[in-house]
């Protein structure tokens, strides 16, 4: 008897593995229509979510949402009965932010930092140091001439007016990371860097970082914003004229004798933040799994009450998860459900630094080592403005193709050449690409973790990339639409397929 039960169970499950392969996806795919994108992404990225900061009460709404939809398309909560893993987060409030440079004084008004070294700064200086624009480059150097090593330096953010960096993108002269990096290396105590105007989300009286990151006990310079105001009082000359200035030659660095202070307190508090998981449970193989993420963050508002409507960054990707899980969910009533086990995760504090993934990350719900693949979706609901192919109306950028597994590429196109018929688009998995597009989204702490990752991204860096401008109206819905699909083909064979994703290429030393 017992064998014969035995017997009949085998049957059972090659049934279920059988009816998985000559399911036909596309009868699903269609549930991802333009008119259900528009539908979450009219709510997601509308005025009341706020701009989704992390963490904000619009972040919540927008958790509550996600939370709402996986349940109705009776997804399993993903967290030991929670829709939600929640991480804890430090919150600095301002006590002190004071600049004095000779006679004047300022306050936060004109002084932001970009980032310090700890909870609170003291400095004292009897002289500073003028570097211009900071510049390093093959052929030139802002600091000849002068020694700022243990001094406090100001550079200004830019370049002068057709000035050519020898490299282009992160790594250019004129990027504000390398200058930085180049007044640290010449021995800076302190950097000002001089702008027109304070980036507002640096102007925040109220700044988080996540709980688990360790206090910084390094000795790296601290680095500050200083606005126009800053500039105008101090040289007594407008911002446009000391700008003029230097493009003109006329204005060279030089040490200056003025006695300068530095007072920076923060006090501690604490906040948190979620990621969303909704689960379908596979048949066969529900004891491995696979990944669809997008982040649901974005920046929130500026300092003027502005919305930062995210519709694209990661509207997009958020909406496009929810409609996936919806298209998962119909074949799994209709008997077609995946073989392995499908997590749906959107997860918070991308925007800032990929917090809720990296929390994941090193507190994973579902074995890493059983976890197939992370495909993750970041920004697919427009057009790229530099693409100046015929097109621009049918690609996707892919990330991660020819990296940790020989598979991925293989699964990837095989499904968009069967159904969707995109152009995927490599340009980004360049190893000489500038903007390092691979080490910029959640799947990254997926990979760095060895799990093999795709990563799908329309490009849009430029027109309303971080800006209040990013709204739903610009979304181009028909081709989000295709974009999703052709996720979702890609998804359904990682999930049926019979073996796991093979982990056999090695991740860029430069990744780790």
């Amino acid at each position: 008897m017992i064998k014969r039960f035995l017997f009949v169970a085998a049957l059972f499950s090659a049934g279920i593995a059988g009816a998985q392969k000559t399911a036909d996806p596309a009868v699903f795919a269609k549930a991802i229509t333009p008119e259900l994108l528009k539908k979450h992404l009219s709510v997601i990225a509308s005025a009341a979510m706020e701009g989704r900061n992390t963490p904000s009460p619009g972040l919540e709404r927008a958790a509550d949402y996600i939370t709402t939809q996986f349940r109705e398309q009776g997804l399993a909560a993903g967290n030991q009965g929670s829709y939600r893993q929640t991480y804890q987060l430090e919150k600095d409030s301002l006590v002190t932010m004071n600049l004095k440079l000779g006679n004047n004084s300022f306050t936060a008004d004109d002084v932001a930092p970009l980032f310090t070294n700890g909870e609170n700064v003291h400095l004292k200086f009897d002289a500073y140091a003028f570097a211009g624009y900071g510049i390093v480059d093959k052929d030139r150097d802002d600091y000849a001439g002068i020694d700022v090593k243990g001094k406090l330096v100001v550079v200004f953010a830019g370049a002068p007016k057709g000035f050519t960096p020898s490299q282009e993108g992160r790594m250019a002269s004129t990027a504000l990371m390398v200058k930085i990096a180049n007044a640290i290396k010449k021995g800076a105590a302190a950097v000002l860097v001089a702008v027109e105007a304070i980036p507002p989300r640096f102007k925040s009286t109220v700044t988080y970082r996540p709980s688990w990151v360790k206090k910084n006990t390094t000795t790296q310079p601290p680095v500050f914003f200083i606005g126009k105001n800053v500039v105008e009082k101090t040289s007594g000359y407008s911002f446009d004229d000391v700008t003029g200035a230097m493009d003109n030659g006329q204005a060279a660095p030089e040490i200056k004798n003025t006695a300068t202070s530095l007072d920076y307190e923060l006090q501690k508090n604490t906040a948190t933040a979620s990621n969303v998981l909704g689960v379908i449970e596979g048949t066969d193989k529900k004891n491995e799994y696979l990944f669809i993420t997008g982040h649901y963050d974005h920046l929130g508002k500026d300092a003027a009450g502005n919305i930062f409507y995210g519709a694209d960054d990661d509207g997009s990707g958020t909406v496009s998860v929810l409609a996936m899980a919806e298209a998962f969910a119909r074949a799994k009533k209709a008997g077609k459900g995946p073989r392995r086990t499908l997590v749906f995760m959107t997860v918070s504090g991308e925007e800032k630094g990929l917090w809720g993934s990296e929390y994941y990350s090193e507190n994973p719900v579902y074995p890493l080592d059983k976890t197939t693949a992370d495909l993750n979706i970041d920004m697919i609901g427009r057009v790229d403005t530099e693409r100046k192919s015929a097109d621009t109306l049918n690609y996707i950028y892919v990330i991660g193709h020819d990296k940790l597994s020989t598979d991925l590429p293989v699964i990837n196109e095989g499904m968009n050449n069967k159904y969707t018929k995109l152009t995927l688009d490599y340009k980004f998995d360049d190893p000489s690409d500038p903007e390092r597009i691979y080490y910029r989204s959640d799947h990254f702490n997926f990979a760095r973790k060895g799990v093999p990752i795709l990563f799908f991204y329309d490009g849009m860096l430029k027109a309303d990339y971080h800006k209040i401008t990013d709204t739903v109206d610009k979304i181009n819905f028909p081709l989000m639409a295709k974009r999703a699909q052709m996720i979702f083909y890609t998804a359904w064979e990682m999930a049926n397929r019979s073996d796991m994703l093979k982990r056999d290429l090695k991740l860029p030393e430069t990744a780790r």
